[in-house]
């Protein structure tokens, strides 16, 4: 495939597709690939929160799910990628069985030009050197963290388990325009709904802040910056990102994946749990150990990333600022978000193996809530390349929560514990 990320260790590292043109086009091309894994929990978690009953649920709403070790349910995603012109790409990729949705389902599909030499003109053939267009509807390219993460049954890029707290992650329908220097410098600009499920349902709600009935806004997003392999050894990528959303009818920046977390049930109520008619792992709260923030009518991002590799050590770091409310709220609520990820990847040459260690921290306001929350995780991970196709990894995790009110679930919550995980990538 032309400018392609390989789905299995060959992807590793990888964020936007460069114009290196190292694949000559012959035919139409379709290939097809699939990502499944598989992992065992032994997680633990507590609270020290207040007992309080909520109708229709029985009994202490606060009070934990007991857990066990044992293994969560595996997912799997399909991958079919067409080769449909020279310089033209097309992607689909399905989601077999994840947690939050154990049947089958398109996560989205786009196209991706490279080069237009269909339109037979050479000032524009020019210009493709340097430029990409992608439309459809995809994984938003807002920070570089979404390149990293665990994408259902797609574990193999991610050197720990989980994804971060706050996790930025929606598929909207759009479209991005990228320019790449030579240089290394780099420059993205895209549009696109702002919507996970697009309506064509007119707005009926109002807008607590403009006491207006609420408008469906265009999302826009960007990124600027700077990649670079200096020497041999050495490479070093910096970007700052922005997504911004004046008005949407549910916007999912922070909430748009549809798979669910790989830390299954840790911090859920027994009684709430018990009161649904899905099942333990289609539960009712699929995105266990994450933070949402819950701004789905309007959404201001920033996102910056360092990312240094000097042999096989490596960094990748975040910070992230974020202001949004819902729709019954008048004014902003703001989160922030740290990362930070050192890994190291070993012997020289083959990078099999890996150690690595992880940091990260999000404070947040919450509605109703006089001071804001804090979640805090760390994670130390272990792993293999059993061959370019097949990941073993480990995991020792520990996260807390601060601030959070002594009747809410959370307060004085902590989990930790172990996961083992094998993944596939082809």
């Amino acid at each position: 495939m032309q400018y392609f990320r390989p789905d299995n260790k060959n992807g590793l590292n990888v964020f936007e597709t460069t114009k290196n043109d190292t694949t000559a086009f012959k035919k139409m091309k379709v290939q097809v690939g699939g990502n499944f894994e598989m992992a065992f929990q032994g997680l633990k978690d507590q609270n020290s929160a207040i007992p309080v009953t909520q109708a229709p649920y029985i009994g202490n709403v606060n009070k934990l799910v007991p857990l066990t070790d044992g293994f969560d349910l595996p997912m799997a995603n399909l991958n079919i990628d067409a080769q449909l012109a020279d310089g033209i790409r097309m992607n689909l990729t399905v989601y077999l069985a994840s947690r939050h949705h154990e049947d089958a389902w398109v996560k989205g599909g786009y196209i991706q030009f490279d080069k237009l030499l269909f339109l037979n003109s050479d000032f524009i053939n020019n210009i493709m050197k340097s430029v990409t267009i992608k439309v459809g509807q995809f994984d938003v390219d807002y920070g570089d963290q979404h390149y990293q993460r665990s994408d259902g049954g797609n574990t193999i890029y991610n050197p720990f388990i989980e994804n971060y707290i706050m996790d930025e992650f929606a598929t909207e329908i759009g479209g991005e325009i990228y320019y790449h220097s030579k240089c290394g410098f780099f420059l993205m600009g895209g549009i696109t709904n702002g919507e996970l499920d697009p309506t064509v349902i007119a707005a009926s709600k109002i807008d607590s802040a403009t006491g207006k009935v609420n408008s469906y806004d265009p999302a826009f997003h960007g990124k600027i910056g700077y990649d670079k392999q200096l020497s041999k050894l050495f490479r070093f990528r910096v970007s700052a990102s922005g997504y911004t959303d004046k008005s949407a009818n549910s916007n999912t920046l922070f909430g748009g994946d549809r798979t669910g977390s790989h830390y299954f049930d840790v911090m859920s109520s027994q009684s709430i749990a018990n009161g649904t008619t899905l099942n333990d792992e289609n539960d009712y709260n699929a995105f266990s150990g994450r933070y949402n923030p819950g701004f789905t009518e309007q959404v201001n991002a920033f996102m910056g990333n360092l990312f240094l590799k000097f042999g096989g050590l490596q960094f990748f770091g975040t910070y992230e600022i974020v202001q949004g409310r819902e729709i019954t709220e008048v004014n902003n609520r703001q989160a922030t978000q740290y990362a930070g990820d050192l890994v190291y990847r070993f012997p020289s040459g083959k990078e099999n193996f890996w150690v690595g260690i992880r940091y990260n921290s999000v404070t947040a306001a919450m509605i109703g809530v006089p001071a804001d929350i804090t979640i805090n995780r760390e994670a130390g991970s272990i792993g293999w390349f059993v061959t370019k196709n097949i990941t073993m990894k480990a995991e020792y995790v520990v996260q807390t929560y601060l601030n959070y009110q002594d009747t809410s679930i959370l307060n004085g919550g902590k989990f930790d514990g172990y996961m083992l995980e094998a993944s596939i990538g082809f």
